[in-house]
């Protein structure tokens, strides 16, 4: 990254830090999950987390084409809009066409068959952030009203806890935690949930796997983002809390803080008009 565009970026307010994390988890022999962070010359930023299911590696498969599908997308035909409905349009329009992509490499690979993903991303700009997702895996964000999670699991026990029929206690240690009722490319075609929100100076917004969320409690997250240190610590921290409560699953997370980078040195710093 040039020092001069840096310094332009910052005159125009569009430096965001960044930082991915993906580990396998002290369980698993492998990690099916992957994460990946783009920008463009739009002046946006775009995260994505998938965990991959299914034998034989083929999550590994799933979520990987997801990452590089979007990405392809995003490079080639990102929107150049900062209207949050044409953001949504192009996140239905881009994962639906993924989804077919995924769903038709399974059905002609039998080594593949049934494999699916789930799927977290974020599209950010400098006023707010447009957030797609399928599945379990989550987006929170942190702000001057506290932290919340943005993000509804398409689970079986999540469904369980709305209804009433469980409480969250329960779905904790519920039998059927891990079954989903919504994933990408399991199907021929899938329903996207989209919404927007306010992104501030000060923001964080972290994306991440089950891995992360089933162990690291929403106080723990909120707690260690907000500590007084460097980005890549605080992702490293969230990953090792997780493996320390067990690690029993592949942990992955992407965080972006809306905020002026302090030196052209971070390297946390994502120029988001590149």
């Amino acid at each position: 990254m040039k020092i001069n565009k840096l310094v332009k970026a910052y005159e125009r307010g569009e430096i965001m830090k960044v930082v991915q994390r993906t580990d396998r988890g002290k369980v698993r022999n492998h990690n099916e999950d992957h994460v990946g962070i783009f920008t463009n010359h739009s002046g946006h930023l775009l995260a994505v987390v998938a965990d991959g299911m299914g034998g034989h590696l083929a999550g590994d498969v799933a979520s990987k084409m997801t990452i590089e599908l979007i990405q392809d997308l995003w490079d080639n035909n990102a929107p150049k809009t900062e209207v949050p409905d044409q953001t949504e349009m192009w996140f239905q329009q881009a994962i639906q066409e993924i989804n077919e992509k995924i769903y038709t490499y399974a059905n002609e690979n039998p080594e593949c068959k049934g494999m699916g993903t789930t799927l977290v991303a974020a599209l950010c700009t400098n006023k707010f952030v447009s957030i797609a997702h399928i599945g379990d895996s989550r987006c929170y964000i942190l702000n001057e009203h506290g932290f919340r999670q943005l993000t509804d699991d398409h689970s079986l026990v999540n469904e369980l806890v709305k209804s009433g029929q469980i409480s969250k206690e329960d779905a904790e240690h519920h039998p059927r935690k891990n079954v989903l009722l919504r994933a990408l490319g399991t199907e021929p075609s899938v329903t996207i949930d989209t919404i927007t929100v306010d992104f501030d100076i000060g923001d964080y917004l972290i994306l991440c796997t089950d891995g992360l969320s089933n162990k690291v409690s929403d106080k723990e997250i909120a707690e260690i983002l907000s500590l007084d240190e460097k980005l890549e610590d605080k992702a490293d921290q969230l990953i090792q809390l997780a493996n320390d409560n067990g690690g029993e699953d592949n942990i992955t997370l992407a965080i972006i803080h809306n905020s002026e980078c302090e030196k052209a040195g971070d390297n946390s710093c994502s120029l988001a008009s590149e």
